[in-house]
């Protein structure tokens, strides 16, 4: 099989192929920029940090290459619960890079090759492979399209404009005319970026100190060593000085000016829009990132901006601590054509061309951490196409993967789409620390996992089932040791005798405080003892999401057969019937996630289902 980018998508989808024994080979216009970090040198964040930890459970590599890089790690969302927790590490843009080409030209069967992509080769309706610039037919069996910004990318900076698919890089402008003219829906989206700085022109003194987590969580399962954080980040912000110059330039600006048509990415505006659209904001918020141990350049996180470069830098010089910043690279705001998602089945896989996958920003996404869980799917699903083997589906009640791509191919975007925990309707059973449990067993099914990880699932399984066994038969006796404990702990004195587990219910009592009162604890690591705590004081909410979870998986028990006429099923609007028709959802539950579908429609459909097989 081929894979077409050397982005975040084609990286994880090149390396699923190669695992799962398909002879790979992954076509890049540079063979120096495989595994680039674009935008901000960070894995995760609210929503993502969960992606990142399912990808890892399906054997893929992000998240193991995020701690071997990652120079700040922390936990967001712990004011909000256990389940909503997610986590983000601030990585070494170039050591990320360096591991991640290393690691992909180590997977035996996988071969990669700089060469830029004009055109898909298509013979009787199914792909037959690629074309390249230089006018070389490449055949395959089956494609992963993972082009990233670069299809028919347009960068702006001020008043000028030109075509490249990022800062110094040629687009790719035969890839898209191709799609087109086989049949697929295109759209434009717009996504941008700062300026970098030289961190040794910043006052940091002036800015307030954001350190890394004191006890760091990796971001892989399989990481053994205790990652260490090498490099703080900090926190200033704009000020009215800083909304003034840009209000007095909006009309360089090509956000304003008309010239950039494509929609931008409403959570992450640019700081023009910003200034627009929160007109009564006196001041917003700016992380600097450092980008590595090894480099002066750092990343002003909250500023991205397409404004000319004069304008850049009498704005940035505004801000508390950047009073004589150097700017390395201007930030610049990009186009780029996206293929409309409700063209894709849920293996990725187009509708109009079989054998050809996409994965990634052509999906209409945004971020690394999207993009990588897309190439993961799409690679092996076109493998186990390759091999002639079924596809794989994930569902929306087993993963945010599964909600991703539930979202994309049935109810499309309007806009670039981003992760978040709110879109998840099962979030608190989808958590960061169970993702190994929960899609472990079909990694190791599928062959992604290396033994070294089945062994490590198989003891995390032996781990948690000892410590939930003590905590059931181990008993707390009242005494004045145990009692001054949980009087410093703010909880209730005992009276009787109690098992473990109903003292670890209470929400200011953990493991370790139970430990110590009670005898005979498992030795267990602290990944399985943060996963006993939250089975264990969120018990009750759990069940209950587990009820929902099961009538979501009894809707996604009916099949909907592909050739359905929703014409004539009664009970549905005319707009439904046209949704229906062009998403072609193949189970109740993902007709269930069409937009505008009523309980009394679904009732109709599942009506029409029935009398139709009998």
């Amino acid at each position: 099989m081929l894979v077409v980018g050397g982005g975040h998508a084609g990286c994880e989808a090149a390396a699923s192929s190669a695992r799962l024994g398909c002879r790979t080979l992954l076509l890049t216009g540079n063979l120096d920029t495989v595994g680039l970090m674009s935008c901000n040198p960070a894995v995760g964040g609210i929503g993502k940090g969960q992606l990142v930890r399912e990808l890892d459970a399906l054997g893929g590599l992000m998240a193991r290459i995020t701690d071997r890089a990652g120079i700040h790690f922390r936990q967001l969302n712990t004011s909000k619960g256990m389940a909503a927790r997610s986590s983000r590490v601030q990585v070494d843009r170039q050591r990320y890079r360096d591991l991640m080409k290393r690691k992909l030209e180590s997977i035996p069967g996988l071969e990669l090759r700089q060469v830029s992509v004009s055109a898909v080769n298509v013979s009787r309706g199914r792909v037959a492979g690629v074309t390249t610039d230089l006018g070389q037919r490449i055949g395959s069996r089956t494609v992963v399209l993972a082009p990233g910004t670069f299809l028919n990318g347009l960068i702006h900076i001020g008043t000028r404009s030109y075509q490249g698919g990022r800062l110094g890089e040629p687009a790719a402008l035969g890839l898209a005319e191709s799609l087109i003219r086989l049949g697929l829906r295109t759209g434009r989206f717009k996504t941008g970026t700062p300026a970098r700085l030289d961190l040794r022109s910043l006052d940091l003194d002036r800015m307030e100190r954001q350190p890394g987590d004191a006890s760091p969580v990796p971001m892989s399962g399989r990481t053994r060593t205790a990652p260490r954080n090498r490099l703080p980040c900090y926190i200033t912000h704009t000020n009215p000085r800083t909304h003034r110059i840009i209000r007095a330039n909006l009309r360089k600006s090509p956000l304003y000016s008309g010239k950039i048509t494509g929609t931008g990415v409403r959570y992450c505006p640019s700081i023009e829009d910003k200034v627009v659209r929160f007109a009564d904001r006196k001041r917003h918020l700016v992380f600097v990132e450092p980008e590595g141990t090894n480099t002066v350049e750092c990343y002003p996180n909250g500023i991205s901006t397409s404004m000319p470069v004069d304008v850049q830098l009498r704005m940035l010089r505004t801000i508390a601590g950047f009073g004589h910043c150097r700017m390395l690279r201007p930030g610049y705001a990009i186009e780029h054509d996206y293929v409309h998602p409700t063209q894709l089945e849920p293996t990725l896989e187009t509708r109009p061309v079989r054998n050809l996958f996409l994965a990634g920003q052509i999906n209409g996404t945004t971020g690394y951490e999207e993009a990588a869980v897309q190439g993961l799917l799409a690679g092996v699903n076109a493998a186990r196409r390759a091999q002639r083997k079924p596809g794989i589906t994930l569902s929306r009640a087993d993963s945010y993967i599964g909600v991703l791509v539930d979202d994309l191919v049935t109810k499309g975007t309007d806009e670039p789409y981003r992760m978040f925990t709110s879109r998840v309707e099962h979030r608190l059973l989808l958590r960061e620390d169970n993702a190994d449990l929960r899609l472990g067993p079909l990694g190791n099914e599928l062959g992604l996992l290396s033994s070294g990880q089945q062994r490590s699932l198989g003891r995390k399984r032996r781990d948690f089932a000892r410590a939930m066994e003590w905590l059931e038969h181990a008993r707390v006796r009242p005494s004045s040791a145990t009692n001054r404990l949980l009087g410093d702990l703010g909880s209730t004195a005992l009276r009787q005798a109690l098992p473990a587990i109903e003292l670890i219910r209470r929400p200011e009592v953990g493991w370790h405080d139970i430990s110590h009162v009670a005898s005979g604890a498992p030795d267990v690591p602290a990944p399985v003892i943060r996963l006993v705590e939250v089975e264990v004081k969120y018990e009750g909410y759990i069940e209950r999401a587990k009820r929902q979870q099961d009538r979501f998986r009894e809707l996604e028990k009916v099949a909907v057969p592909a050739d359905i006429d929703y014409s004539r099923v009664p009970g549905l609007s005319t707009e439904l019937k046209e949704k229906l028709t062009r998403a072609r959802p193949d189970t109740l539950a993902r007709a269930n996630s069409i937009p505008g579908m009523t309980p009394a429609a679904l009732f109709s459909l599942h009506v029409f289902l029935r009398a139709k097989r009998r």
